[in-house]
């Protein structure tokens, strides 16, 4: 999935700048990685045998899970469970209470959806923000990513929907269109926002065109996320013998071809044009729209979202440019746009036929269309307005913050020049340098 990362926002981004765009994926992956290990998992998954899916859902990965017991919330029990669960409190460094296998898996697992959530970011952003602050962004990052999930995943207030509130089975989110790709989509917009348009992007209110200097990367990194996406949605089982992988499998792969070539032809009917990227990016929102409801639904369902999904991903790519978000790898709008719909999606086409434990509640989850009226329709959508507030608030007050520490953006020179050469000094392709006009390189 980085690698997948790494070529997608890399041959979106211009030539001169694509070792450090390349380079951001690499270390936003590292850095995360040490964040999470430090104290993400415990701020997330702390609490998560409190929550209301223990023990029963996930049973393989056995009752070594218990340890992962204390946090803090709102409504205490006595007993270490709370009626609002907020955050967990155990299992920072991952120290010796915390070496069971099943908890390693959960760590392991629960690791590489953190990565691709704080990755997103940096395909918006890229081109022009300043190595120091970015560092400093992967080290915080994963206490906006772990805190939300805390509350979906980790037996936090939104997964206690159901049982506190009797909306439907609570906030559900299989694999993380919302936990994942929305929370990161709606940082990328936040830190977009904060941080500005690209030199040269703008010319009287007006998007000028910066086409990125590898379309073959783009393609080679969207099969790649394809790929891993592959693992991602089935492995959010948690058990190979749960033979409800298969559905999670082909709903995947339906939603995820049709939404690319619904795109492809939506964007050809507006510039005449077969374009690439929109045929990736089309396939990506796809995928991040399954993301959450892929083991609920049947594939008719799927092939729906996937629908929605190509089309939401062009427009929303066209107002977001319209509107001033300077968004590299259109980010912003196949994570979040189409995140949100993914989250959506569960309280509409959630078919009944699968998910009885889930989040506490013994009945399985079920959408407005197949009869089961607009309670987990409802609580899809306080998932989703939570998520918003909190990670888009929390992401730009951590921009402006951060830009007292290290500034966000390089400065104009640099950014102009290339950043793989003023910050970086290495440059992804030596044989050229940028040109005197903006945006070109030339041979030398």
């Amino acid at each position: 999935m980085q690698l997948g990362f790494a070529f997608l926002e890399s041959g979106f981004s211009r030539a001169k700048n694509a070792n450090h765009t390349f380079a951001m994926t690499l270390m936003v992956f590292i850095i995360g990685t040490a964040a999470y290990w430090v104290y993400g998992f415990a701020l997330g998954w702390g609490n998560w045998f409190n929550g209301p899916a223990a023990p029963g859902w996930w049973p393989s990965l056995g009752p070594g899970l218990s340890a992962l017991s204390h946090g803090w919330g709102i409504g205490a029990h006595g007993d270490g469970t709370f009626k609002y669960g907020l955050i967990g409190t155990s299992g920072f460094f991952l120290t010796k209470g915390f070496h069971d296998v099943g908890i390693l898996a959960l760590f392991f697992l629960m690791s590489v959806f953190m990565e691709t959530g704080i990755t997103i970011p940096t395909g918006a952003m890229a081109e022009r923000w300043n190595w120091g602050n970015f560092c400093l962004f992967s080290a915080f990052a994963p206490f906006i990513y772990c805190t939300f999930a805390a509350w979906v995943w980790g037996g936090g207030w939104l997964a206690q929907g159901g049982v506190n509130w009797h909306l439907g089975s609570g906030a559900v989110d299989f694999a993380g269109s919302g936990v994942v790709h929305c929370v990161g989509g709606v940082m990328a917009l936040a830190g977009c926002i904060a941080m500005g348009p690209r030199i040269g992007k703008y010319v009287n209110g007006k998007p000028v065109p910066m086409a990125g200097h590898n379309i073959l990367f783009v393609m080679a990194g969207t099969l790649l996320l394809g790929f891993g996406w592959l693992g991602f949605n089935p492995g959010s089982t948690l058990s190979g013998t749960d033979l409800r992988i298969t559905f999670v499998v082909v709903n995947t792969v339906v939603a995820s071809v049709i939404a690319s070539i619904i795109s492809m032809i939506v964007y050809w009917r507006k510039s005449t044009k077969w374009d690439p990227g929109m045929m990736c990016n089309g396939f990506l929102a796809g995928l991040v729209a399954i993301t959450a409801p892929c083991a609920f639904v049947t594939p008719i369902g799927a092939s729906i979202i996937g629908l929605v999904a190509g089309v939401l991903v062009v427009y929303s790519s066209i107002f977001f440019e319209k509107v001033g978000v300077d968004d590299v790898a259109g980010a912003i709008s196949v994570h979040g746009a189409c995140g949100a719909w993914g989250v959506i999606s569960v309280g509409l086409f959630a078919c009944g036929e699968y998910g009885a434990g889930y989040n506490g509640i013994p009945t399985p989850v079920i959408g407005l269309l197949y009869g089961g009226g607009v309670n987990q329709l409802i609580m899809q959508f306080i998932d989703l307005a939570a998520l918003v507030t909190w990670a888009f608030v929390v992401m730009y007050a951590w921009m402006k913050f951060s830009n007292l520490i290290i500034p966000i953006r390089p400065t104009a020179e640099e950014e102009l020049k290339s950043l793989d050469a003023t910050q970086m000094g290495v440059l992804a392709y030596p044989d050229f340098e940028p040109s005197a006009k903006e945006g070109s390189e030339v041979a030398v």
